[in-house]
């Protein structure tokens, strides 16, 4: 049988499957068979399990940081999975030991907890050993105590991990470099060795990163490959700032003396010979200025050395011309890291592991934190000068460098420049007769020639590398790279001497000089033939000096034996060895060290014990001393300090000067040079300083300062230092504080209570105490207070537990003595009081304590009714106030839980108390019984119980513990309910709100357990009042503000429905009200959740819509507030979005409401401020002056079942924005829907696209509207070929196909778009000549319009004009209303179309009538034509001639303003006529002509009147006068003998009225004579005319005339009218006489004479535009405003 790793052998015992795993048989697990139920129990350990359900939690909310964008946090997050990720698998390796296992435990659950509160999840509470605590086998104050203690400990946490983010000023970087290949034809094996180099100074500033690859081209560790990674690390702001920085690898060949041996003699082998370098630029990388991608990689070309290179004779200009076109090379990636190494490995799991190697700066960090030791000596073989002797050549020299004590043995403590021992490659012998089994290896006594012969076979095997961390791998010499025949080597080498501390005083460095030869039989008979070595200690206990050392180079004399001690090599050093001059040998040295000093004075002050009569003189040598020596030392300087302090404590003989030595240390860190010692300081302070008595000789050094200084200047040294000054001496007082609290703790006192006769005798005194303080627990925190607080938690601690006796009757004189004082103590207590959640634990704790025979015993001790009513009521009403607003932290679940488990239990008791002694009528309490029920409805709605809001793994661990809590007190409530009887009506409405909160609470069976309550209600008040008008009210007005907080569902609305349906089925007389009940909320649920379902949507068009939807229903129920609340929701909607006329339209809504009340303030208010008329003025102005661009609208048919209601299979015509491009509204409109098909056709889809599950957009191409504002219908023209189709003329066969669109409101409004109610497709079909004469009336349009504009503003550009003018004229497309000619002025089209001719006629006369506008405009061009487009002007012009010939002599000559033509006017052409004719009739000059029969004073010419009526009643809008039109003056004594004739004008009526008492009159007339009216006691009279010769009106009241184009003569008589408004366009004489009028508003466009006479008037408003003569005649106006922009006379009388 075959099986894999992970499989189980399982056996079958008793039901229960139990076995182990194959691959750990530690792992057991046990699976149990029930019947056809299956349970597996997890055999996991309770960490590793709460490791994965915490991952799988971070998880999720993990994935929702990612798309709310929240990179901070998400970050963090990450790096606390990826650490709980490999922990969790150290915990499942099951092979750590205890201590270390202890350790973790303990990490784990510290980034559990810490996760959780910057998740702002549920905090976890623990005992002593770190395991979760269970709230069941915990009392309340044990749990109440673990809260706080967990609370405390995170919040800590979260300090540092804050104080270390902000200690961050200057960062540490770093450079992480991973090596992909290395590409090289080498031959031989090789070292790799890489580092960071500074060109400008020619120093390497990092250690080596040693990579050794075989002559194959892979690494010689095969398990290395894909995993040679590197981190150069404590790279400072003064590295980054260095001009240059280079990566560089330095490549080193082991084998052969020269690659082209190819003799037959055998060649020693082993030798390292220089071989290359590779070289790039990072300063932009390593700065920062290059964003990096961890896999994008970097090419560094391989130079090989030519003759014998050294580092430092590289040619790098060279290097940076070949190195593009050399293949060799290495292939990188790199990144830059922001960090030290322990931070980095945190945020960059994935890039830095345990098994990437560091590579340390060389040299110190800019910062030293505390406990960083390190004692680190780097060494470099600099240079040597070498006779050659007796030899013919130069030797080719090798150095051997090694450790040696003063034994001569060597020391095991050499490294080849590696970042750290544990993961660095480290070279030692393959000898077969070595073993691996032991842990530390040596070669201190091996021969050169071995070592010569095994070299080339140096590996690291990886069954070692394993094992590393718990072993130490060193060797106790290195060989130097050797230089064929060169007399003076610069080797460069840098190696890392190591050293345990206290063997650095008696070792030294030897170096052994040897000549290689490249024959190994004559390598083999070479011997070492000089020495030199150095001392690392002085004789005054400094480490050796940093920088060169030129050393003694000693000769051998005779072929002694080799000598190793020092002592036998001093004695005999003359007989052995022997100086020669001749030969040098230069190293350099730089000591990284915290431990070790090179300055002799520091070195007195930390060693202060050998010397103690020099301390003195060492303390004050301290402030002479280099700062750089200071901080380098800081820890155990500031150590040394503190130390003499406390020892010489009894004597004040070092006090000063330790306390100005501390000041100078303070002073140098706040130098700007030193600065960031800041943070290691502060660390210091908080995690090393141990000095408990130091406060006392530092307050009192603080006091008095030494004198030895000027005082001004030690005064303000001292106040600098006063910050940190002060952080010792409070952090000294904390130690010395809990030092004594460790000795004075003996045994808890809550002991002395646990015997049951100890408490018989002490609790009875106790809770007298008790008693009196908690009375005045209110008034403040106070130790004796805290301490009597915490007393009594130890007592029901004690009392809590199982071994301490019997404890009934003590829980009873607790509660007896203390639980309405309590009670009492929290209701007086501040929310922020600091003692509030330990009082409420203490009740909590009461309460759980109790059991039924204590409520039992504690209810009867109430002496009366009044007492026991008392006492429950201020429980209800303390148990609501901390059930809605909880005294302990949100994140405390476990003990908020806990305390609505025993409020629960609580409540219920007291509820049975209630059935019992308070429900009869004569005993029956409605405040007891309505705060019973609040309190329930509060408790069940609480939002610690809406286990719907959480994560599926709290609500699952919140239903395991405690159930649903929502459940029990639901039925409950419904119990207490039926069991009012008659006394449920004092209820109603009280508890709707409530109860319907209740209802909404997710739950099919708490639903239909409450909502059945709502028919009870119903039935009580039908059955009081014959309706139930107060219920319906209250759950309209209480379900809108659930629904919008997230309560009720569609599955809500369905149970409601259908319980109360059914509830009415049994009560015939009340089910049709219930039903329209019904209909009623579910109208307003299905608005309501659509409303709330979109509130959280992109859309905001949808979201306007459903605001509307609500609005219309609440206005249609007549709910006026939630109206109003809405509209103002719909106004702010607008406003987001820069909709101002929509949520103006909106505002004004509010404002008819508001009708009534403004009339009242109108008379209060006698003095309104003018500023309101000022801008209502601006107004104006800006109406007529600025230009408003007409916007388009779209149909747009949402079809399908994707859609919302309010959306489905519906048509919207959207009103576009200014200048919007249909493109643009088609990618808004799609965005919205992003997973809807837009239908390319243009007919109504059929049911199976509306009854797709699918969301498809119909959008029309173009919408054409009959006006830009203030309309309703719409309609689209569709083009389609009926008939044969004529290639060169495509209007004979082009029909048009119009749809027309009725909105359900007028355009603009509240919305920018509304649904098409009436929808008439293809109502109308219109025939090519019909299309034909509407495109040439269009045309027409157009072109007056456009000199119109022209003739207003001459600062326009002529481009729009000339390119209108000339497509006429000179159509080369289209081919102008030549193809109409050859379409359909043809005998063939006449006799096919007899019924046609009047309509040919007209497309004639409009034919005819373009010329003279064309004219015009051309006329008009001339005069505005720059130079540059005379050529153009004058080529128009050449075609307007010949089209006019053409059209003068097919149709005949047209002109404006003559009777000849328009006796001779087709019906067609008449209205156009007409129009074009009123237009130019109210030009500049013209108006005097047309108005001359009125005023003949003015000395005008009759004119015709039948075009003077048809002037007046058909004409259109006013434009200003044409260039063309004819020059007419008043003075002018001629004018053209063709003038207008004078005649009746014809259909015209004349109408009156007499109305006495009449709330409401409206006349509206189209065109009317004579119109008199005369009203007495009339409300609200209203006229609306349009064309009216003369008005006549005697009104009271309320008046309002609203004249909309043409008025001749107005005239009105009012008497006490409250408001007159006018409103005129057109008027020739205006006459009003007022008489105690509030308010009264003139708004004239054009009016000749306008005469007013007021009398008592409040408010009198006058708006013109272009009037004559303006007179008025006003006595006893309090507001009296004029507004004029064009006005020849203006005569007031004013009186008061």
């Amino acid at each position: 049988m075959c099986m894999s790793s992970d499989c189980a052998l399982c056996f079958l015992v008793a039901g229960w499957y139990k076995g182990y795993l194959v691959r750990n048989k530690d792992r057991q697990v046990r699976q149990h068979l029930d019947r056809d139920q299956e349970v597996v129990l997890s055999a996991e350990m309770p960490l590793v399990k709460e490791v994965t359900t915490t991952l799988r939690e971070w998880g999720s909310i993990w994935k929702q940081l990612y798309v709310v964008n929240t990179s901070t946090l998400f970050v963090c997050v990450q790096r606390l999975m990826w650490d709980l990720m490999e922990w969790r698998s150290q915990l499942l390796s099951g092979t750590l030991p205890s201590d270390e296992f202890k350790e973790l435990k303990q990490k784990v659950t510290s980034k559990i907890d810490y996760g959780n509160k910057i998740l702002e999840l549920d905090l976890v509470v623990r005992d002593v050993n770190g395991n979760m605590l269970d709230p069941e086998n915990a009392s309340v104050i044990s749990l109440f105590r673990a809260h706080q203690d967990a609370t405390t400990k995170i919040n800590e946490r979260i300090k540092e991990e804050q104080a270390h983010l902000s200690s961050t000023s200057s960062p540490t970087h770093s450079l992480y470099v991973f090596v992909r290949n290395f590409v090289c034809r080498i031959g031989e094996d090789s070292e790799l060795f890489m580092s960071l180099y500074d060109p400008n100074k020619q120093t390497i500033i990092s250690e080596n990163y040693l990579i050794r690859w075989t002559s194959k081209g892979f690494p010689k560790d095969v398990d290395m490959l894909n995993n040679l990674k590197v981190v150069f690390t404590d790279l400072g702001n003064k590295d980054l700032n260095r001009d240059k920085i280079y990566l560089i690898c330095q490549i080193v060949r082991v084998g052969r003396m020269e690659l082209k041996e190819t003799g037959t003699k055998k060649c020693t082998l082993g030798l390292r010979r220089p071989f290359g370098v590779a070289v790039m630029d990072i300063s932009d990388i390593i700065k920062g200025k290059i964003e990096c991608d961890e896999e994008k990689q970097y090419f560094i070309p391989f130079v090989p050395t030519i003759t014998e290179w050294t580092l430092h004779t590289i040619p790098w200009t060279l290097l940076s011309t070949l190195a593009p076109f050399l293949p060799p090379g290495l292939w990188v990636t790199m990144k830059a890291l922001v960090g030290d190494i322990v931070q980095i490995r945190k945020e960059y799991p994935h890039l830095v592991d345990r098994s990437t190697v560091v590579a340390r700066k060389l040299g110190f960090p800019e910062i030293i934190m505390p406990g960083d030791i390190r004692n680190d000596i780097y060494l470099t073989l600099w240079t040597g000068d070498f006779d050659k002797y007796n030899k013919t050549t130069q030797k080719n020299m090798e150095v051997i460098m090694m450790v040696c004590d003063e034994e001569g043995k060597s020391l095991s403590v050499v490294s080849l420049f590696l970042s750290s021992l544990s993961f660095c490659r480290l070279l030692f012998c393959h000898l077969s007769l070595l073993s691996l089994s032991f842990c530390h290896l040596s070669f201190c006594h091996l021969s050169l020639s071995v070592v010569s012969l095994f070299l080339s076979s140096l590996v690291l095997s990886s069954l070692f590398l394993s094992s590393l961390s718990f072993c130490r791998l060193s060797f106790c010499f290195v060989l130097s790279v050797i230089y064929y025949q060169v007399k003076q080597p610069r080797w460069m080498e840098t190696f890392k001497v190591a050293i345990p501390l206290e063997e650095m005083h008696r070792s030294h460095l030897r170096f052994m000089f040897r000549h290689r030869s490249s024959q190994e039989s004559k390598d083999k008979s070479e011997k070492n033939f000089a020495m030199a070595f150095v001392h690392l200690m002085k004789a005054d206990g400094t480490v050796l000096q940093d920088g060169l050392h030129e050393l003694v180079v000693f000769k051998v004399r005779t072929e002694s034996t080799l000598i190793h001690t020092t002592t036998e090599l001093r004695k005999q050093l003359t007989f052995i060895w022997r100086n020669d001059s001749r030969d040098s040998f230069t190293v350099s040295t730089l000591v990284c060290s915290t431990k070790l000093t090179q300055n002799v004075g520091l070195l007195g002050l930390l060693k202060w014990r050998t010397r103690p009569e020099l301390l003195k003189e060492n303390l004050e040598k301290l402030k002479i001393i280099d700062g750089e020596q200071v901080v380098k030392f800081l820890q155990d300087t500031l150590d040394a300090l503190f130390t003499i302090m406390m020892e010489h404590s009894q004597t004040d003989d070092y006090d000063i000067l330790v306390f100005d030595a501390l000041i100078y240390i303070i002073g140098l860190i706040a130098d700007r040079k030193f600065q960031h010692f800041n943070t290691v300081l502060e660390a210091y302070i908080k995690q090393h300083f141990s000095a408990t008595l130091a406060y006392k000789s530092v307050l009192l050094s603080v006091s008095n300062p030494s004198s030895s200084p000027p005082p001004c200047e030690n005064y303000l040294r001292t106040l600098k230092a006063l910050e940190y000054i002060f952080k010792f001496i409070v952090r000294s007082r904390m130690l010395y504080s809990h030092c004594l609290s460790m000795w004075m703790e003996l045994d808890h006192p809550e002991h002395v209570l646990c015997p049951s006769e100890c408490r018989d005798i002490l609790l009875p005194m106790m809770l007298r105490e008790l008693s009196e303080t908690l009375k005045d627990m209110g008034q403040g925190p106070h130790d004796d207070r805290r301490n009597s607080v915490e007393l009594l938690n130890n007592i029901l601690e004690v009392l809590s537990r199982d071994n301490v006796g019997e404890t009934f009757q003590h829980i009873q004189d607790i509660v007896a003595s203390l639980l309405r004082t309590i009670n009492r103590t929290v209701i007086t207590m501040g929310r922020e009081h600091a003692l509030i959640s330990r009082v409420v634990a203490c009740m909590t704790a009461t309460l759980s304590q109790m059991d039924d025979s204590h409520y039992s015993c504690y209810l009867e001790t109430f002496s009366g009714t009044t007492d026991l009513v008392d006492f429950l009521m201020e429980t209800f009403l303390l148990f609501k106030e901390l059930i809605g607003k909880h005294v302990y932290p949100s994140d405390w679940m476990a003990m908020i839980m806990v305390q609505n488990r025993v409020f629960l239990r609580a409540i219920n008791t007291y509820a049975d108390t209630m059935n019992l002694k308070f429900l009869n009528n004569n005993d029956f309490e409605v405040q007891l019984w309505n705060n019973y029920f609040h309190l329930a409805v509060a408790f069940i709605t609480q939002e610690s119980l809406q286990l719907q809001h959480f994560s599926p793994t709290k609500r699952n661990k919140i239903l395991a513990k405690y159930g649903d809590m929502r459940r029990l007190i639901g039925f409950a409530i419904r119990d207490m309910w039926y069991k009012l009887g008659g006394n449920k009506i004092c209820f109603i409405p009280g508890m709707v709100g409530p109860i319907l909160e209740m209802t909404l609470i997710p739950g099919e069976e708490l639903r239909r357990a409450t909502i059945p309550i709502f028919f009870d209600m119903m039935q009580c008040e039908h059955k009081l009042s014959s309706h139930f008008q107060k219920f319906e009210n209250e759950i309209i007005l209480k379900l809108d503000h659930e629904v919008e907080g997230g309560g009720g569902d569609e599955r809500y609305m369905e149970l409601l429905e259908t319980i109360l349906l059914e509830c009415a089925v049994e009560h015939p007389l009340l089910r049709p009200e219930v039903e329209h009940f019904v209909d009623l909320v579910k109208g307003l649920l299905v608005r309501l959740l659509d409303y709330r379902t979109v509130m959280s949507d992109d859309s905001r068009n949808n979201r306007m819509s459903c605001t509307v939807n609500l609005l219309n229903f609440y206005k249609d129920i007549n709910r006026e507030g939630m109206y109003i609340r809405y509209l103002y929701k719909l106004r702010d909607l607008h406003m987001a979005v820069e909709n101002y006329t929509e949520a103006a339209y909106t505002l004004l809504l509010h404002s008819r409401l508001l009708k009534v009340h403004i009339h009242r303030q109108a008379r209060a208010h006698t003095h309104p401020p003018t500023n309101t008329h000022k801008q209502q003025a601006r107004f104006y102005e800006n109406i007529m002056t600025i230009l408003r661009p007409k916007p388009d609208y779209f149909a747009v048919g949402y079809y399908g079942q994707g859609y919302p209601p309010f959306l489905r299979n519906k048509v919207f015509i959207h009103r576009g924005k200014e200048y919007e491009r249909r493109e643009d509204f088609q990618n808004q409109l799609m965005s919205q829907f992003p997973s809807a098909v837009r239908l390319n056709i243009t007919t109504m889809p059929g049911d199976d696209v509306r009854l797709s599950p699918l969301q498809c957009i119909l959008m029309y191409t173009h919408t054409i509207f009959y006006k830009s504002n203030y309309v309703q219908r719409f309609h689209y023209s569709r083009p389609v070929r009926k008939g044969p189709v004529d290639p060169s003329n495509e209007f004979v066969s082009m029909w048009i196909e119009r749809t027309t669109f009725t909105t359900v409101y007028k355009l603009p409004g509240i919305l920018r778009w509304f649904e098409a109610t009436d929808m008439k497709h293809v109502s109308t079909t219109i025939s090519p000549l019909e299309n034909a004469i509407e495109t040439m009336q269009s045309t027409n349009d157009k072109i007056l319009t456009l000199i119109n504009q022209y003739q207003a503003d001459d600062a326009l550009p002529i481009n729009p004009l000339s390119m209108l003018l000339n497509g006429i004229v000179d159509p080369a497309v289209m081919g102008g209303f030549a193809k109409y000619e050859k379409a359909f002025f043809t005998e063939e089209y006449n006799l096919q179309h007899p019924e046609d001719r009047d309509k040919l006629e007209g497309l004639k006369d409009l034919i005819a009538w373009q010329i003279p506008l064309l004219g015009g405009g051309i006329s008009l061009h001339g005069k505005r034509v720059t130079d540059d487009l005379r050529p153009f002007h004058e080529r128009m012009e050449e075609c307007f001639t010949h089209m006019r010939k053409k059209v003068e002599k097919e149709y005949g000559v047209r002109e404006l303003v003559r009777e000849r033509q328009c006796q001779s006017l087709t019906p067609v052409c008449e209205k156009y006529y007409i129009n074009s004719l009123f237009k130019l009739s109210l030009s500049s000059n013209f108006t005097f002509n047309l108005l001359s029969h009125f005023y003949p004073s003015l000395s005008f010419p009759s004119s015709s009147h039948l075009v003077l009526s048809r002037i007046w009643m058909r004409g259109s809008q006013v434009v200003r006068a044409l260039s063309f039109a004819p020059s007419v003056s008043p003075s002018s004594p001629s004018l053209p003998s063709r003038g207008l004739s004078v005649g009746p004008p014809p259909n015209l009526i004349q109408t009156g009225n007499t109305h006495s008492q009449t709330q409401i009159h409206t006349h509206k007339h189209k065109y009317t004579l004579t119109n008199t009216n005369t009203h007495s006691q009339t409300q609200i009279h209203t006229l609306i005319h349009k064309y009216t010769l003369t008005n006549t009106n005697t009104h009271s009241q309320i008046h309002t005339h609203k004249h909309k184009k043409y008025t001749l003569t107005n005239t009105n008589t009012h008497s006490h009218t409250q408001i007159h408004t006018h409103k005129h366009k057109y008027t020739l004489t205006n006459t009003n006489t007022h008489s105690h009028t509030q308010i009264h508003t003139h708004t004239h466009k054009y009016t000749l004479t306008h005469t007013n006479t007021d009398s008592h008037t409040h408010i009198h408003t006058h708006i013109h535009k272009y009037t004559l003569t303006h007179t008025n005649t006003d006595s006893h106006t309090h507001i009296h405003t004029h507004i004029h922009k064009y006005t020849l006379t203006h005569i007031l009388n004013n009186f008061i």
